[in-house]
């Protein structure tokens, strides 16, 4: 980036209630991109899922950082950048992997994943998602959410069909509406970063942002400089708060060069 750098950091824990960690989350070092995954599906069928998820993904982006981005079979969508085309392709390629191996599969029947991704340019961070794992970015001590989830509970309150108490007691906040592998062919919604020195943007699954509140999110990803030891709390406060489910949490920190 110009005059400046990504760092990156990130980890995983199964937490405290689950048997096996259904999340993966990647860091290649072929490119500044960092890729969340959160796995569903029982039988070890959601980590299968979220590993192939990022596994494919990055493949894709491997495949084609030299070259057109090879849309086939899916539409270029002329309205979008380059490299927003090619996030964009990468996870629907994900998506078709994942939908094909569980047809195929009786035993994986059903398996699917969120996925979330960040891919940092000279000029800008371009984010793509599908599901409820989510991107923030810190600036100036202010935590901004940058997806949206596409979850059951998100769309009631968009609706305006719950209050924040009611949504505090809905019983379906799990429930997902969007998720690779779910159909042959998934909408992937996009969005574009301006970043800025200082800015801190976190990639994680609903294992962490179920658990601690966006203020206390906020509050260690400001008072924590290293950004290892930001995520080892993060991680801490999700599991000190119930650790109900796996957690992931990946930071990209930008930095003068």
């Amino acid at each position: 980036m110009r005059n400046m750098r990504v760092r990156f950091s990130g980890d995983t824990h199964i937490g405290m209630k689950r048997k096996h960690n259904e999340d993966s989350f990647i860091l290649p070092d072929f490119e500044r991109i960092a890729i969340v995954a959160d796995g569903m599906g029982g039988h070890a069928s959601g980590e299968v899922a979220s590993n192939m998820a990022v596994e494919a993904v990055a493949a894709y982006m491997k495949a084609t950082q030299d070259m057109a981005p090879t849309t086939w079979p899916f539409k270029l969508d002329t309205g979008l950048r380059y490299e927003t085309n090619r996030l964009t392709v990468g996870i629907k390629h994900a998506n078709q992997r994942i939908y094909e191996t569980a047809q195929r599969n009786e035993e994986q029947h059903g398996m699917g994943t969120t996925i979330v991704g960040a891919l940092f340019l000279d000029d800008r961070a371009v984010v793509a998602h599908v599901g409820d794992s989510r991107c923030y970015r810190l600036r100036r001590q202010q935590l901004l959410q940058l997806t949206e989830d596409h979850s059951l509970l998100n769309d009631y309150l968009k609706m305006k069909r719950l209050s924040g108490e009611e949504a505090g007691r809905f019983q379906q906040k799990n429930v997902i509406v969007r998720a690779l592998g779910m159909k042959e062919s998934v909408q992937v919604d996009t969005m574009v970063d301006i970043p800025q020195i200082h800015d801190i943007y976190l990639l994680c699954s609903d294992g962490l942002s179920g658990m601690v509140p966006d203020p206390l999110i906020a509050e260690i990803l400001s008072e924590v400089p290293d950004i290892d030891d930001a995520v080892e709390r993060l991680i801490a406060a999700a599991n000190e708060a119930g650790g109900t489910d796996n957690i992931t949490c990946v930071l990209a920190r930008i930095e003068p060069l």
